[in-house]
C-alpha cells in the first residue's frame, strides 16, 4: 500500500486479511460463513469513520447476476493497519456476527432486540477468541 495522503480513494485485494478471515471463521466454527464468498478488501484514502466495513451482495443483485450471495470486508487502511492484531482480530469478528445464519446476502444490524441480539452474538464470538487465544 502506498504512504497514505489526501488522494483518490481506491482499495485493493488483501490476502493478509482474507487469512485472517478465514483463520477465524474455522477457529471458531463459524460453519454457516462459506469463506470461498467472502472476500477482503483494504481502502486507501477513505473519508469514512469506520476502522472495517461489511458490504453484502443484496438477493436482487444475486438473482440478476445469477451468482450466489457474497460478502466483502473492508479494511479502511488508516485505521485498521494501526491496531494491533488481537485488535484487528475483533475488528473483524465483529464484521462478521453481521453475516446471518443463512448467508443470504443480507446483514444484521446492529439494534436487534431479544434472542438475536447482536452485541450478545459479537460478545460471545469475542469471549469465544479469547480462550482460544490463550
Amino acid at each position: 500500500m502506498p504512504k497514505y495522503s489526501k488522494g483518490k480513494f481506491g482499495f485493493t485485494p488483501d490476502n493478509v486479511l482474507f487469512s485472517r478471515v478465514r483463520k477465524l471463521v474455522t477457529s471458531l466454527a463459524l460453519e454457516w460463513i462459506d469463506v470461498s464468498n467472502v472476500y477482503a478488501v483494504k481502502s486507501v484514502n477513505s473519508r469514512s469513520r469506520a476502522v472495517a466495513r461489511i458490504w453484502g451482495l443484496s438477493k436482487i443483485w444475486q438473482k440478476v447476476l445469477g451468482v450466489a450471495p457474497a460478502y466483502i470486508i473492508e479494511a479502511v487502511s488508516e485505521k485498521f493497519d494501526k491496531l494491533s492484531d488481537h485488535q484487528k482480530d475483533e475488528v473483524v469478528l465483529h464484521e462478521l456476527t453481521h453475516i446471518p445464519k443463512n448467508f443470504s446476502g443480507a446483514l444484521l444490524p446492529h439494534t436487534r432486540k431479544g434472542n438475536g441480539s447482536f452485541h450478545r452474538k459479537l460478545d460471545e464470538l469475542i469471549s469465544s477468541y479469547r480462550k482460544n487465544a490463550k
